[in-house]
């Protein structure tokens, strides 16, 4: 595949640019469900001209639906672009830079999707659409997957979309976690709800918070059936994660001024499953929560780490760095940048 690539480039560089720019129409229409012509010219920094004539030719060839609330991508149109994926992630280099992370840290798989998802939401739909077909690729139909929250695994969640006529009866989403009591669409109860009922799979929920005091904890650690949901959560034979900024969701867990400082002091520059990664992958600090441990993470099957965006290459590398990742889902952004530190 690579060597016809490399042939057709250099005898047909002219035919390569086209296709790269009309996957990336084709692609776009895709994400956005249904789009104006004006805006995709906007959001592509395309002129509505050059646009036009683009779409006519994809409308002609059935790969789009034009009507008077804008463009729809058609199924065969979909089915076209599952069937460039390969293809493209050639041309825009990313099968190179899979393999090289892949390689550096010792996982199992690498999916780059092409972007930056911290300056397009297109890009973050595309990172939970890539997020969740890991996810289904990853299950045998009797599972317990635990999840974590965030804005990112929440457009996991939403672009879970299983093949027709598959159910997962027998499985189980559980909260990896408590809630940090943020907006409810992004707390770990509703996304894991939400992801089972898309494949049709049973749920049960934790309803604590993330973060307790000594006392809560240990009234909340014997309760029965705090109890059985935890054990359940521990037993997960996939756990699916976003990453974050050490000091961001130590912002977001408004945690004392003195414990910022010390997780700070620390070298801390990730958090994943509430425990702080130094930049070696070693833990400097973790919260006092119920939920999975790490010697649950250390134990579980799959692990599934999902994360975009240039500023979280850093955070991301910590996070690899503690080792126990199988699957990890980022962005072209993160991944060049996490590349060009390896070097």
């Amino acid at each position: 595949m690579r060597n016809v690539l490399d042939i057709q480039k250099q005898l047909l560089p002219d035919l390569m640019d086209i296709l790269k720019k009309r996957y990336t129409i084709l692609h776009q229409i895709m994400l956005s469900d249904v789009i104006g012509r004006r805006t995709l010219a906007t959001s592509l920094d395309m002129t509505e001209r050059v646009l036009r004539a683009e779409t006519d030719l994809l409308k002609a060839q059935g790969l789009i639906e034009i009507e008077n609330i804008g463009m729809r991508i058609s199924d065969a149109g979909r089915k076209l672009l599952e069937d460039l994926e390969p293809i493209v992630n050639e041309l825009f280099g990313l099968s190179n830079l899979e393999e090289k992370i892949r390689q550096h840290y010792g996982l199992r798989k690498v999916v780059i999707v092409p972007g930056d998802c911290e300056t397009s939401p297109l890009v973050k739909r595309e990172l939970g659409r890539a997020g969740a077909k890991a996810l289904l690729g990853a299950m045998c139909g009797n599972d317990v997957v635990a999840v974590t929250g965030g804005t990112t695994l929440a457009e996991v969640a939403d672009q879970l979309n299983p093949s027709q006529g598959v159910t997962m009866k027998q499985s189980w989403f559980v909260p990896a976690r408590g809630g940090l009591g943020e907006s409810l669409e992004i707390q770990a109860n509703t996304i894991a709800s939400g992801m089972a009922k898309r494949v049709g799979a049973g749920y049960r929920l934790l309803h604590v918070p993330d973060l307790l005091g000594k006392e809560a904890y240990e009234s909340l650690v014997h309760d029965p059936n705090i109890q059985d949901i935890v054990n359940m959560i521990r037993q997960a034979r996939i756990v699916v994660h976003g990453i974050g900024d050490a000091m961001e969701m130590a912002r977001r867990r408004k945690l004392e001024q003195a414990v910022v400082e010390e997780i700070r002091n620390e070298g801390a520059l990730a958090e994943s499953f509430g425990y702080y990664f130094n930049q070696d992958g070693v833990v400097v600090h973790k919260m006092l929560t119920l939920g999975l441990r790490l010697e649950d993470i250390r134990k579980t099957e799959t692990v599934i780490g999902i994360a975009g965006g240039k500023k979280k290459a850093r955070a991301i590398h910590a996070v690899l760095r503690f080792g126990h990742e199988d699957i990890l889902v980022t962005d072209e952004a993160a991944a060049e940048e996490i590349v060009s530190r390896l070097k």
